[in-house]
C-alpha cells in the first residue's frame, strides 16, 4: 500500500513531483558550496600562501571522494527502485549494506590519502612556503573523509526515497556552524591556539562529523523512510559484490571529471596569469550556474528510479524528457542573462584588473549560450544512472572529456590563431555534441530494458507475456 508521498512520485503530475524534489536539493547544493566559500573567506585573511595551500589540496581530496562516490550512486539507485516496488525491507537492507560498504571504503581511501599526502604534494611541485599548510590541511581533510562519505551516503539514500528536506536542514545548520568555528580555529581564541590553514580543516571536520552522526541517528530511529537496526549490518557478500560492480562505473565517471579539472588547469596555466584568472572566475560562475541543473537532474534520478522499480517505464521516460526540457530552458535563459552582464559578473570577483575582466567576459560569452546543453545532458545521464545504466553514463563522461573537449582545447589553443579563446570554444562545442549524443542514446530506448530488482524483472516478464498474448 503506497502512502500519499509515494503516490505523488508514481502517479501524480510529473512537474509537481520534480519541483517538490528539486527545490530542497538545489538549496542544499547551494549551502554545500558554502563549506568551500566559508573556508575561502576566512583563509583569505591569512594571505596568498594559505589560499594556495587550500587550492592545491582540494582537487586531490575531491579525486579520492569521487573514487568512492559510485557506491553512493548504486545505493541511491537501488533504494529508489525498491521504494518504487514497495519493498521497504529491501530499502532498509540496501541502506545498511551500502552504508557499511561506504564506511569501510572511506577508511581505506582516507588512510591511503593521509599516508601519501607528502608525496602527492612533492609530485605537484608545491612551493616551500605553501607546503606545510597544504600538508596539514590535506591530512586533516583525509581524516574527515569517513564523515564525508557517511553523510553523502545518507543524503543519497534519502534522495533515493524522495526525502529531500531533512538533508537540507542538516546542511543549513552545519554550514552556519562551520562559519562560526572557522575563525575560532584559524585565528585562535583564549586557550585555543591559532591553527592557521589547518584550523579551517578542523572546523570542517567537526561539522562533517556532526552531520554524519545526525544522519546515522535518523536512520537508527527509523522515522523518515529508512530504518536501520544493528542486525542490518551483517555483511551480505552477494549484495556487496552486486552494488560494487553496479557503482564502479560511477566512480570512474566522477574520477574522470575530477582529473579533467586538473588537466584543463595545466593547459590553461600555459597561457599565463591573466588567462588563469579569467578561467578561475569563469569556472566559478559555471559551477554556480550548474547548481540548479544538478538539483533538477537529481530530482529526475529519484523519479526515474522509483518509476522503474514500479514498472512505470513510460512514465520514467516522460520524467526524463520533461526534466531535460526544463533544464534546457532554464540554463538557456541564465545563459542569455550571463551574456548581457558578463563583464559585471567578472568584475564582481576581480574588480580592478581590466585585462582579466575583458578575457573573463569573453570566456563567459563564448560558452554561456550553449549552457542549455548542460541541462539536457545532466538530466538524461541521471536517468541512465537511475535505470541502472551507469556504464553508459561513464562512457559519455569519458568521451566528452578525453575524446572531445581536451583534444579540441589543445588543438584550438595551440595550433590556431584563436590561442586562449580556443580553450573557451571547447566548452560550448563539447556541450552541444554531448547533449546530442545523450539525446540519441536516450531515444534508442535500450536503457528501458535494464532491470535491477526482482520485482522489476517480474513486472517486465508479465508485460511481455501480456503483449505476446495480445499479438
Amino acid at each position: 500500500m503506497r502512502n500519499d508521498h509515494q503516490k505523488i512520485f508514481l502517479e501524480g503530475p510529473i512537474g509537481k513531483a520534480l519541483i517538490r524534489l528539486a527545490i530542497p536539493i538545489i538549496l542544499g547544493n547551494i549551502l554545500q558550496a558554502g563549506y568551500q566559500l566559508t573556508d575561502a573567506f576566512w583563509v583569505g585573511r591569512l594571505g596568498a600562501a594559505a589560499v594556495a595551500a587550500v587550492s592545491v589540496s582540494f582537487p586531490l581530496t575531491f579525486l579520492v571522494i569521487a573514487l568512492g562516490s559510485g557506491l553512493a550512486m548504486a545505493g541511491a539507485t537501488l533504494s529508489a527502485q525498491y521504494m518504487g516496488a514497495g519493498r521497504q525491507d529491501m530499502v532498509n537492507h540496501v541502506a545498511a549494506q551500502t552504508m557499511m560498504m561506504v564506511t569501510l571504503t572511506s577508511i581505506v581511501l582516507g588512510a591511503t590519502g593521509y599516508l601519501l599526502s607528502p608525496y602527492l604534494l612533492k609530485l605537484l611541485g608545491v612551493a616551500p612556503d605553501v607546503y606545510d599548510g597544504a600538508l596539514g590541511f590535506m591530512r586533516i581533510s583525509f581524516i574527515g573523509i569517513i564523515f564525508v562519505f557517511i553523510y553523502a551516503m545518507f543524503q543519497a539514500l534519502m534522495r533515493g526515497i524522495g526525502k529531500t528536506k531533512i538533508p537540507l536542514l542538516i546542511v543549513l545548520g552545519t554550514v552556519f556552524l562551520n562559519f562560526l568555528l572557522d575563525p575560532l580555529f584559524i585565528f585562535g581564541i583564549g586557550p585555543l591556539p591559532p591553527q592557521g590553514v589547518r584550523g579551517a580543516a578542523f572546523a570542517t571536520l567537526i561539522t562533517q562529523a556532526l552531520a554524519a552522526l545526525i544522519g546515522m541517528i535518523i536512520f537508527l530511529r527509523g522515522r523518515h523512510g529508512i530504518h536501520l537496526s544493528p542486525k542490518s549490518f551483517r555483511p551480505d557478500l552477494k549484495y556487496i559484490k552486486y552494488a560494487f560492480f553496479l557503482g564502479f562505473p560511477g566512480s570512474v565517471e566522477l574520477s574522470t571529471r575530477g582529473l579533467g579539472l586538473m588537466v584543463m588547469s595545466f593547459l590553461v596555466a600555459s597561457f599565463g596569469t591573466l588567462t588563469i584568472a579569467a578561467y578561475g572566475v569563469g569556472s566559478n560562475i559555471l559551477q554556480v550556474v550548474t547548481i540548479p541543473a544538478m538539483g533538477l537532474s537529481m530530482a529526475v534520478s529519484t523519479l526515474v528510479g522509483q518509476n522503474m522499480g514500479a514498472g512505470n517505464i513510460k512514465r520514467a521516460a516522460r520524467v526524463t524528457v520533461l526534466g531535460a526540457l526544463c533544464g534546457f530552458v532554464l540554463l538557456t535563459l541564465v545563459g542569455i542573462i550571463a551574456y548581457i552582464f558578463a563583464p559585471a559578473f567578472v568584475a564582481f570577483f576581480v574588480p580592478h584588473v581590466p585585462e582579466v575582466i575583458t578575457q573573463g567576459a569573453q570566456f563567459i560569452r563564448i560558452m554561456c549560450l550553449a549552457w542549455g546543453g548542460i541541462g539536457v545532458q545532466l538530466c538524461i545521464v541521471s536517468a541512465f544512472r537511475a535505470s541502472g545504466n551507469m556504464l553508459v553514463a561513464m562512457v559519455i563522461a569519458l568521451v566528452s572529456q578525453w575524446m572531445i573537449q581536451f583534444p579540441m582545447a589543445y588543438v584550438l589553443s595551440k595550433h590556431t590563431p584563436l590561442e586562449s579563446a580556443g580553450l573557451w570554444w571547447s566548452f560550448p562545442v563539447t556541450n552541444v555534441i554531448v547533449s546530442l549524443v545523450s539525446i540519441g542514446w536516450f531515444a534508442r530506448g535500450d536503457w528501458k530494458k535494464t532491470r535491477l530488482t526482482q520485482e522489476a524483472q517480474q513486472i517486465a516478464k508479465v508485460t511481455e507475456e501480456t503483449e505476446d498474448g495480445i499479438r
